[in-house]
């Protein structure tokens, strides 16, 4: 998304080197000694000049327009690195375009218009003024270089895909009930917000393509109060799901009480209009189908839920009755806002 940041050092050896070179060339021409002087001092000027607007364009136009992204990926970034700070990171980049584009055309024109022997002095003057403003957006190409960093792993989505996100506490089996649904190879190990980002698998039913996103595991409590972790769950709810599937953990071995998971999902279908398929995970760890010990209490929460499923991800029963359910899922429309401004 966003490419190779270089450093000051980088975009400041780069220009300065590539004028030595083109003012070697020009020095070799054949030419009156008191105009070579000043061409050769002019040529490395608005060679070095040109090479640094070139690395600075580049930046800018390799960079996508924040308000031309879809929704999601405007949110994911905002939450990741932050949209304000990104866009100020560009603005620094632009403005040092700008006032490069200014010294090269004004030491040109001094250069052109100054004896023989003062030549050197305006090249090294604009050499230094050049390399002011360069170093006055050091922080900005810092920033770029993390938010390269923090972005690479970005998932692709697919907006004409139906979607279905799973939804639930840290534990519960979300992983584990992508890699059954999909091709998707996320990593399953039992601790909290095991999956550290947003995974994706895919699926075709009835030739119909179907993305289910397993996000991080999502806490009791206010959004506000929530993490980067957990608002990146969020921002896949909101901005792409058209179902959400909703993991109970009937063994309470995630850690968390059927009570809290249960609050969980009633506050997430007050937020969302939204399709939910709930599913009560890990039976195979209760004794709820033999009517077992804690029969009542599992069944009370299940009684409480809308057509519920009963699964084992980990043994893969239940997963036939959910790819089932998916043939009815439809595509939520979603009006995608134009916005031709430049932000830069």
């Amino acid at each position: 998304m966003i490419p190779t940041i270089p450093t000051v050092d980088e975009i400041l050896d780069k220009g300065f080197s590539r004028g030595k070179k083109a003012a070697d060339m020009k020095r070799s021409e054949r030419m009156p000694k008191h105009i070579k002087g000043k061409r050769v001092e002019e040529v490395r000027v608005v060679t070095a000049c040109q090479v640094i607007k070139d690395k600075l364009k580049m930046i800018l136009d390799r960079t996508p327009n924040i308000e031309e992204l879809p929704e999601f990926y405007q949110d994911y970034i905002d939450i990741t690195v932050g949209v304000d700070s990104m866009k100020q990171a560009l603005g620094g980049i632009n403005w040092a375009y700008g006032i490069i584009a200014q010294l090269e055309d004004q030491y040109r024109n001094k250069i052109r218009k100054s004896s023989p022997d003062r030549a050197s002095n305006l090249r090294s003057q604009a050499y230094g003024r050049i390399s002011s403003v360069i170093k006055k957006i050091e922080k900005d190409l810092d920033f770029l270089d993390f938010a390269k960093s923090k972005l690479r792993n970005m998932p692709t989505i697919n907006f004409e895909a139906s979607t279905v996100v799973i939804a639930g506490f840290p534990n519960v089996g979300k992983s584990t009930l992508l890699r059954q649904l999909t091709d998707a190879e996320p990593e399953v190990a039992n601790y909290p917000f095991t999956t550290k980002g947003i995974q994706i698998g895919h699926i075709e039913r009835n030739w119909k393509d179907i993305q289910i996103i397993d996000t991080p595991g999502l806490l009791d409590r206010p959004i506000g109060d929530m993490n980067d972790i957990e608002l990146n769950a969020i921002v896949a709810l909101e901005d792409l799901a058209d179902t959400i599937l909703f993991i109970f953990d009937a063994s309470e071995t995630c850690g968390y009480y059927l009570e809290n998971q249960y609050n969980l999902y009633c506050e997430i279908k007050n937020i969302f209009d939204i399709p939910f398929i709930p599913l009560f995970n890990k039976i195979d760890l209760t004794e709820y189908e033999s009517h077992g010990e804690n029969f009542d209490y599992i069944d009370g929460f299940i009684q409480k839920t809308e057509d519920p499923l009963i699964i084992s991800a980990y043994e893969g029963s239940g997963v036939d009755e959910i790819l089932k359910k998916f043939d009815s899922i439809e595509k939520i429309p979603r009006d995608l806002e134009e916005d031709d401004e430049d932000y830069y």
